[in-house]
């Protein structure tokens, strides 16, 4: 594969692992300038940019590269800061008068850093992110007079960065001169640090607490950095004065996050804070159509479905449906069953299972609570014990997930039905199965199979 072509499959896939706020800042002015007998070569813009991709991305940078490149690589980077944007250029996060005559609202979003498909209208609804919906769109009619600070908070690929994009996407068709920030916690930290280094601390001050609306994206990465936190107080208290508003969001609860300074706690608690469930096997289904259909992809129901019961949750979803995208232009192929399989890592059988709503009525916590005993041979005391056997966390851990992932059943339930554990124990095993179905083929069998004993 041409080295244009892989740089541009490998930067397509980082996008759908990190932030649009890292994406932007860090990789999107990126090139990549060779591979010779497996070193890959890689030019950044400033060395601050190569010192952060090494030491926060080099291993999801690595993983991607070998994928793509097909074969173990090392990878060498060299500055070039040619690839700058020129020094007239506005940077994508800066407060100013953005809109001109001749500016498409499309080219706006970008200037911000916004995903052009992150809006209402391509959101889908369910009961575990209801709330959230309902919340996000009351602040995009009413900015800076409730919930404020609106902070989501879930695992990977809920929808919390979608729901806050789709309010600036509002407020900026309703006013293209809004006071825009938008940025992920960590490029919070690193333009601060910037500031202090270079001496323009009172530009950085002037941009962000002058902000109409101020969306940061996994505001936890500030916990534990004094400075940082100092400055966000004061961000946090200047916008509000002026009647600002902001959103914030997490993978965490505010009362979860170690090292955070309880000053900030107390106001993040003022707020509106709303923990979003991971997507139900239907919101999966629905996810998967509305993104293929904004790509132009006829994507039939059936085959939706069995893309639905292996991956569970909006970036893998995403993913899949760009590899199957490249798949098919690299092929000059159709979509098709075999090709689903292929990518998903599972044999053709002849026929596609529809494993989804056969049966109309929800089952139970006690339905998945007897089907994991049975799928791994264990009694119900057993899975609700003490023992912390692999023969029995395993089971224990995708238990939890299913009931989070099916049911939306609350963490702290979850925690009541097994046992008496912590919610955080539970958060834990969600995440835990969530990543391991996207890159093992025995826990998506073990779910997967387990679904078909529950559904039918």
């Amino acid at each position: 594969m041409e080295h244009e072509a892989i740089w541009k499959k490998t930067l397509a896939e980082l996008q759908l692992e990190v932030s649009p706020a890292v994406f932007n800042t860090m990789f999107k002015q990126t090139k990549l300038r060779g591979v010779t007998g497996g070193v890959v070569t890689i030019a950044c813009t400033s060395p601050m940019i190569q010192r952060l991709i090494e030491t926060r991305y080099y291993t999801l940078l690595k993983q991607t590269l070998d994928k793509n490149v097909g074969e173990n690589t090392s990878i060498i980077f060299t500055i070039d800061s040619s690839l700058k944007k020129p020094t007239g250029e506005k940077t994508s996060q800066e407060i100013g008068p953005l809109f001109a005559t001749n500016q498409t609202q499309h080219h706006l979003f970008k200037k911000f850093g916004l995903r052009t498909d992150y809006t209402f209208d391509n959101f889908a609804v369910s009961p575990s992110n209801q709330l959230a919906f309902a919340a996000a769109s009351h602040v995009a009619k009413n900015p800076g007079e409730s919930y404020n600070p609106l902070y989501f908070y879930g695992g990977v690929g809920v929808g919390k960065t979608h729901l806050a994009q789709a309010v600036a996407h509002t407020l900026l068709e309703r006013d293209p001169g809004l006071r825009l920030v938008y940025c992920a916690g960590e490029e919070f930290t690193n333009e601060i640090v910037e500031a202090i280094r270079t001496k323009t601390t009172p530009s950085f001050r002037n941009k962000f607490r002058r902000a109409q609306l101020l969306c940061i994206d996994d505001i936890q990465f500030i916990a534990g950095k004094e400075t940082v936190q100092e400055e966000f107080f004061h961000t946090f208290n200047a916008i509000l004065k002026e009647g600002g508003q902001i959103i914030l969001t997490s993978d965490k609860a505010p009362t979860e996050i170690a090292k955070l300074e309880p000053r900030i706690r107390s106001r993040l608690e003022g707020g509106l804070l709303v923990d979003i469930s991971p997507p139900d096997f239907e919101l999966r289904v629905a996810i998967l159509l509305i993104k293929a259909k904004n790509k132009n992809i006829d994507f039939p129901m059936p085959m939706a479905k069995l893309v639905a019961t292996s991956v569970t949750d909006t970036r893998g979803i995403e993913g899949i449906l760009t590899r199957i995208i490249s798949e098919m232009q690299m092929k000059n192929s159709d979509l098709s069953e075999e090709l689903i399989l292929k990518l998903l890592g599972k044999k053709p059988n002849g026929q596609l299972h529809d494993v989804a709503f056969k049966n109309m009525n929800t089952p139970t916590k006690d339905a998945f609570i007897d089907a994991v005993c049975a799928y791994f041979h264990i009694k119900v005391t057993q899975i609700k014990g003490k023992k912390r056997d692999k023969s029995l966390v395993v089971p224990r851990q995708i238990l939890m997930y299913l009931l989070r992932t099916e049911l939306s059943v609350a963490l702290t339930e979850i925690g009541d039905l097994i046992g008496g554990r912590d919610h955080t124990t539970v958060m834990h095993a969600v995440e835990k199965v969530s990543s391991l179905i996207s890159t093992s083929d025995k826990m998506r069998g073990d779910v997967l199979s387990i679904k078909k004993l529950i559904y039918g």
